[in-house]
């Protein structure tokens, strides 16, 4: 079976998988294969949204979200009446006939992609675009609708060298989703900006180290041309932040990571001199 490669670093947010699936489906009958998407309350294909930090370090994460497609899949153990039903091709589906009143499917999908169509009296999600497929495309309108590359399409081993930090969606884990996640942002970040107070000016290249809280050092960097610093990596716990810079007064911070990422207010170095 294909399967869905997200490259989350190539994710900039353009929504545009999200706008093509809904231009595809919505107001549209593909049926055998599915009932029209109703315009509002559904997202076979989301684009999750999660800014992080605060003023001045603040960046955005993305997430196309859909459907997993699972190997065990339990929106099909939900059922016995062949509702949902896999394809050939692996694709699961579920019935816009047989499905009707079948409310319970949209509890059991982990991951919240089953959605219910009140007027229609039917539980809907994500096709994989299979009328598309069958019509002879290469890729759901998601991806095709993708313009940086962040949305891939086909069979696991065209992408192998690319999977070596491959992940799912974490409620899917152990359900064999097609929906694989490449290059995921750090789970937390330090960040701030060291100054001379007095001379009213960034400090270039000053030394910060990060240890955690066993004494064990995470991370050594330095501040750039703009006297920033930013680590990005796995601690979430409370860590230790020291600077130097020649000249000055070392500075000794603490960061608690445990929930959040962090931003410091100015470092102010005091001078030597």
């Amino acid at each position: 079976m294909k399967s869905i490669i997200v490259d989350l670093d190539r994710c900039n947010g353009c929504f545009n998988c999200q706008i093509a699936c809904k231009d595809e489906h919505c107001d549209n009958d593909w049926r055998p294969i599915a009932a029209p998407q109703p315009m509002t309350g559904q997202f076979w294909c989301k684009v999750d949204q999660k800014e992080r930090g605060r003023v001045p370090v603040v960046s955005v994460d993305y997430t196309p979200t859909f459907c997993g497609m699972c190997d065990n899949a339990e929106c099909m153990n939900a059922v016995s009446d062949g509702s949902v039903y896999r394809r050939e091709d692996g694709l699961v589906l579920i019935d816009p006939e047989k499905a009707r009143g079948h409310r319970e499917l949209v509890d059991a999908c982990p991951l919240g992609m089953i959605y219910y169509n009140e007027a229609l009296d039917l539980p809907q999600k994500c096709t994989g675009c299979a009328h598309l497929l069958d019509d002879g495309w290469e890729a759901p309108r998601c991806v095709d609708a993708c313009a940086t590359g962040a949305l891939r399409y086909g069979d696991v081993e065209d992408f192998a060298d690319e999977l070596d930090d491959a992940q799912v969606a974490e409620a899917l884990e152990g359900k064999g989703s097609h929906v694989l996640y490449i290059n995921r942002p750090a789970e937390r970040f330090i960040a701030g900006t060291v100054a001379d107070r007095e001379a009213n000016e960034v400090l270039i290249g000053a030394k910060v180290q990060i240890v955690d809280e066993s004494g064990n050092q995470v991370a050594s960097l330095e501040t750039d041309e703009f006297g920033d610093f930013k680590y990005e990596g796995s601690v979430k716990s409370c860590c230790k932040v020291s600077i130097e810079a020649e000249g000055y007064e070392p500075a000794a911070l603490d960061a608690d990571t445990t929930a959040d990422d962090v931003v410091f207010d100015d470092v102010f170095m005091k001078s030597l001199a």
